[in-house]
């Protein structure tokens, strides 16, 4: 497992659109159908990630304190599962059952939309406003495993406070830090 950060893609960046399965319902779902009015909060996730592991309950309390203002929530797996079978569709659906999501989990099985998104660890935050551009990009808090910080989700909380407040999002952003995606060769 090698650890690595996000690589930070520029602010203002249209969000890539994607049609993709969620494997709650089995069904392909898009950027376009589920983007929020105020704000979209993408997040590239995995199943087995110790990084994910370790905040996915408090990103799950982040997304059910902002889904009633207008967020939107969207989790994205793009692990090439031959290599990594724990991130399989299956397990990802029991994943988000376990953790009670109450946003799609999407499997991107040909990697293309992490491609697209610059995607590198998870987990990898990406928040784009009402006009799709990106606002903010970057680590969910300073919590990681074993370092004794609290998880909080302060930055993206932060920022998506700000979102709702009118007011700009601080460009003073720190990268995600966690496990690589596992990409097909």
């Amino acid at each position: 497992m090698a650890t690595v950060e996000s690589k930070m893609i520029s602010l203002g960046t249209l969000a890539p659109e994607f049609n993709l399965v969620d494997v709650h319902i089995n069904q392909k779902r898009s950027f376009e159908t589920l983007k929020g009015d105020q704000a979209t909060v993408i997040m590239f996730i995995c199943n087995h990630c110790p990084y994910v592991k370790h905040i996915i309950d408090g990103v799950v309390e982040v997304a059910n304190e902002f889904l009633d203002e207008g967020i939107s929530f969207i989790a994205i797996s793009s692990n090439d599962i031959e290599k990594h079978p724990d991130d399989s569709p299956e397990n990802m659906h029991e994943f988000a059952e376990a953790h009670n999501f109450p946003f799609p989990y999407l499997f991107d099985e040909t990697q293309e939309i992490a491609h697209e998104y610059d995607a590198a660890c998870t987990p990898d935050f990406y928040v784009f406003d009402d006009e799709d551009k990106l606002v903010y990009r970057g680590q969910f808090d300073e919590s990681r495993p074993k370092n004794d910080e609290p998880v909080t989700g302060k930055d993206l909380r932060n920022a998506l406070s700000n979102i709702l407040n009118g007011l700009p999002v601080n460009p003073e952003q720190k990268p995600s830090i966690g496990c690589n995606i596992k990409w097909k060769q």
